[in-house]
């Protein structure tokens, strides 16, 4: 590989490439373990945020209104509560040495995926696959 600027030793890295270096785990771990307290943040705000279901006051609109954001807020807390799962899962695959490797096909996924995700799970050939089989 041509020289391209970068310190001795270190190599410029392609797209698919595998996360082997104990600095790529630690970096993903910590993107995993900010991404976990701010959602223990949200977790802890949204006890306050839950509205009451309409009750006997107030008009039916009120009270619709009131359901529906009752039925946001617990879609929402199910999501955060799947995302923590799937991060701890993440967590688990570092210390296990698996992390970073497609659970379908084994092949690495790439850098640019568990940028964007770091808890994911599969490779995006294999999550697109999932995606249209499902």
């Amino acid at each position: 590989m041509p020289y391209l600027g970068l310190p001795s030793g270190q190599r410029q890295r392609g797209i698919g490439e595998s996360v082997t270096s104990a600095r790529d785990l630690q970096r993903y771990k910590e993107l995993l373990l900010e991404k976990q307290r701010e959602l223990s943040s949200v977790q802890g705000d949204s006890g306050a945020r839950v509205p009451a279901a309409g009750g006997l006051e107030g008009d039916l609109i009120e009270q619709a209104n009131a359901d529906e954001e009752a039925e946001l807020q617990i879609r929402l807390h199910q999501t955060d509560g799947r995302l923590s799962r799937a991060i701890e899962e993440a967590i688990a695959r570092i210390r296990q040495g698996t992390y970073g490797v497609c659970e379908v096909c084994k092949q690495p996924i790439s850098k640019a995926r568990l940028e964007a995700v770091p808890w994911a799970r599969h490779c995006r050939e294999c999550k697109e696959h999932e995606h249209s089989a499902g």
